[in-house]
């Protein structure tokens, strides 16, 4: 790590479960769901400057760097609080697009912590998660940085402690459009509301499941495969899925025989990682 301009975290995130309650007057969703971090990052360099212009130094060619989250949510930052200063920023992509990870959102939030202290603007982590919700509804969990049971769209949050278990990820090489699965008319949209005290005798279900899985294949295959092993499940909206573990060589040998089996398919990205209940970003913040 650079010690003079480090990279900056952004953690991956889990849906632990996801039931969708309703649907408001304005087209979004009323969820219920639980978010627990990863060890598995982005990283995010950002070089100050004093000349006001926001540009993405390095980042994915397939995403145009005016539509990434990171330009996205300096914009709004300097907007919000009128200051002059800019960035140049670098992301080096380790979570996949389009995969219920939150990766987007992670940079999002991440860029807002680190512009809030290198532009020495002091908002408040509340100012910034209110500036993260207009870019989208996951960025304020990641910007308060604990794992928690969220409500309304996502941005109403109570803490949880979940077990910071293993965790086998697959991602399938698909990218699922999250506006599709939400605006599929089969989607179940009436789930009885739970309450937080009930989440350890609630089923850890996802709701978006069977949609998914009708319009996207290749995300059914990965959670039959994975389910041969232990209990598959999916996060958001796809295209992970991930099981459990309560250790790492566990998730290990079940990896080393799922890529032996006929129906593995080299294409799909695999990782293993632990469930952290404080976002890494803020075990980061703390250390510079």
């Amino acid at each position: 790590m650079n010690e003079h301009n480090p990279y900056w975290p952004a953690p991956a995130k889990l849906n632990l479960m996801l039931h969708i309650t309703g649907r408001r007057a304005d087209g979004y969703h009323e969820l219920q769901t639980v978010f627990q971090f990863l060890d598995l990052c982005d990283e995010l360099q950002f070089e100050a400057t004093s000349n006001g212009r926001i540009e993405r130094a390095e980042g994915l060619s397939s995403i145009n760097a005016e539509d990434d989250l990171v330009v996205r949510s300096a914009r709004a930052l300097q907007k919000k609080t009128g200051t002059v200063q800019g960035v140049n920023i670098r992301v080096r992509k380790r979570i996949p697009v389009g995969a219920g990870l939150g990766g987007g959102s992670s940079d999002a939030a991440t860029t807002l912590h680190a512009l809030n202290r290198l532009w020495q603007l002091d908002l408040d982590v509340d100012q910034l998660a209110d500036i993260g919700l207009g870019l989208g509804a996951d960025v304020p969990v990641f910007v308060h940085g604990f794992a928690a049971f969220a409500e309304g769209v996502g941005e109403r949050l109570q803490p949880v402690s979940a077990d910071e278990c293993w965790y086998l990820l697959i991602t399938p090489d698909v990218h699922v459009s999250t506006a599709e699965i939400f605006s599929d008319p089969d989607l179940t949209r009436d789930c009885p509301a739970i309450k937080i005290c009930d989440l350890s005798t609630t089923g850890r279900d996802n709701v978006c499941v069977p949609v998914v899985t009708r319009r996207y294949p290749e995300v059914g295959k990965a959670l039959k495969l994975l389910g041969d092993f232990a209990e598959a499940r999916m996060s958001g909206t796809g295209a992970s899925v991930f099981a459990q573990f309560a250790g790492k060589q566990q998730a290990e040998q079940v990896l080393t025989q799922l890529k032996t089996t006929a129906d593995w398919t080299d294409s799909w990205q695999a990782f293993i990682c632990q469930g952290r209940n404080q976002s890494p970003l803020f075990d980061f913040m703390k250390k510079i």
